[in-house]
């Protein structure tokens, strides 16, 4: 039966790393994965991560304008239920938290 797997990412990378682990690893579509902000704000996530923080050098600075204004959705479309279950280990390998089905 199809559903709809949902879970929120405190970083737009942990959010797109997920996304590509689902489509590299586990063939699923790329149609079928959306990402959205968790309020209404455009965001990055609720903490830096990647281009936002600092590197080494000669690397700039970390940066103090990302948009930190709320957590990154990512859903999932699917309906197998053996690849639900691997899109909920996705989901927790890169540390997903208010993961729902529904």
């Amino acid at each position: 039966m199809p559903t709809t797997l949902k879970a929120k990412f405190d970083t737009r990378r942990e959010a797109e790393m997920t996304v590509e682990r689902l489509v590299q690893e586990q063939h699923i579509e790329r149609t079928d994965i959306f990402i959205t902000t968790d309020g209404p704000a455009n965001s990055v996530g609720s903490e830096t991560a990647g281009a936002d923080t600092e590197g080494q050098d000669p690397s700039p600075a970390s940066r103090d304008d990302a948009a930190l204004e709320d957590k990154i959705v990512v859903s999932v479309d699917i309906a197998d239920e053996a690849k639900a279950a691997k899109v909920k280990a996705a989901f927790a390998e890169f540390d997903a938290s208010d993961i729902a089905q529904g």
